[in-house]
């Protein structure tokens, strides 16, 4: 019953250790200026809205001239292009965001010498 109780204890002093963390780095992004908003699609750059933009002028030119062969065959290649260019931007940040959530975990589950 003993060990169960010190493994119980030990598993909610680590729990409440990690809440906290988590507060504390909340509460210094928000003191940064960066609340939890600015994590959303923070993957979005440039690039992307220009291809989407680029995307959609071809899908206008499309419809303006008659919708002909040529422009549809463009406007595809656009929107395939532009499909890309998003899909390996959200990858990459992905990757990033992972990465950093694992050094983040690994640091909370290294003790801390005082």
């Amino acid at each position: 019953m003993d060990n169960e109780d010190s493994i119980d204890d030990n598993i909610n002093e680590k729990w409440e250790n990690f809440k906290t963390i988590i507060k504390e780095t909340k509460q210094q992004l928000i003191e940064k200026g960066e609340g939890t908003e600015t994590f959303k699609n923070k993957w979005y750059e440039e690039e992307c809205k220009f291809s989407i933009e680029e995307t959609t002028k071809a899908r206008e030119k499309w419809f303006i001239k008659g919708r002909k062969e040529k422009e549809e065959q463009e406007y595809h290649h656009k929107m395939k292009e532009a499909y890309k260019i998003i899909r390996n931007g959200k990858k990459t940040y992905s990757g990033t965001s992972v990465h950093e959530l694992n050094s983040f975990l690994e640091a909370v589950r290294e003790p801390k010498c005082l």
